[in-house]
């Protein structure tokens, strides 16, 4: 499926975006555009560090070095674990998701995340179990006053395949700077399908989900 392309080159990029590599020496380090790390990496926090002219990033030290190893060691592990899902893997993984982030209240499935990744997974399982009218999907989007609502618009359609025609109107907050920076350039998205059915569908496999014996041991 579409949003598993790359996967392990996505969380190297966050990583690195984490410890305040630019999106050039992301983009260099891991042989891919530019563009698809800035992609990657818009959710991530970033703060550059001063550098004098002429000068280049020092080589990481042995406590990073094993930050890292330790990183990419436990994204081998998760690969190995998780491997590749099937129907009823994918199935189950999606309706946790939806007892984790979706809403509960009868009338409509409604979803909400900042995480790129997160909010395609959702939409591609919702597509793919589910027999919806595309037309009555709507799209909604929360951003900080400052931010650009049309970069965010234009991003966050082409990862839900929403078309623009079905956005709502915007959400714009305050940013409070006594709180944190803003951490999400693109806002958080939030998908509204308005349908009982639907929505009772969704929830019957969560209440399902949650219900079912785990047997563990001991």
């Amino acid at each position: 499926m579409g949003y598993r392309g790359k996967v392990h080159e996505q969380e190297q990029a966050r990583a690195m975006r984490a410890e305040a590599y630019t999106l050039l020496e992301i983009a260099d380090s891991l042989r891919v555009s530019k563009s698809s790390v800035s992609l990657w990496v818009r959710d991530v926090e970033f703060e550059a560090r001063p550098r004098r002219a002429g000068v280049r990033r020092r080589t990481p030290n042995k406590l990073q070095l094993a930050k890292q190893a330790e990183i990419d060691a436990m994204l081998d592990w998760g690969r190995e674990r998780i491997g590749k899902l099937d129907d009823e893997a994918f199935l189950a993984a999606g309706a946790a998701l939806y007892a984790g982030e979706g809403a509960k209240t009868d009338g409509a499935v409604k979803f909400a995340n900042s995480d790129p990744r997160t909010m395609a997974f959702f939409c591609a399982w919702f597509r793919h179990f589910f027999d919806i009218d595309e037309s009555r999907l709507r799209l909604r989007i929360y951003l900080h006053k400052g931010l650009d609502i049309d970069e965010a618009t234009a991003f966050w359609c082409d990862l839900t395949t929403i078309p623009a025609e079905q956005v709502g109107m915007p959400y714009r907050a305050e940013p409070d700077p006594s709180i944190r920076r803003v951490k999400h350039p693109m806002g958080c998205a939030y998908v509204n399908y308005s349908c009982s059915r639907t929505h009772r569908a969704v929830m019957g496999l969560v209440h399902a989900l949650l219900s079912c014996p785990v047997d563990l041991p001991g």
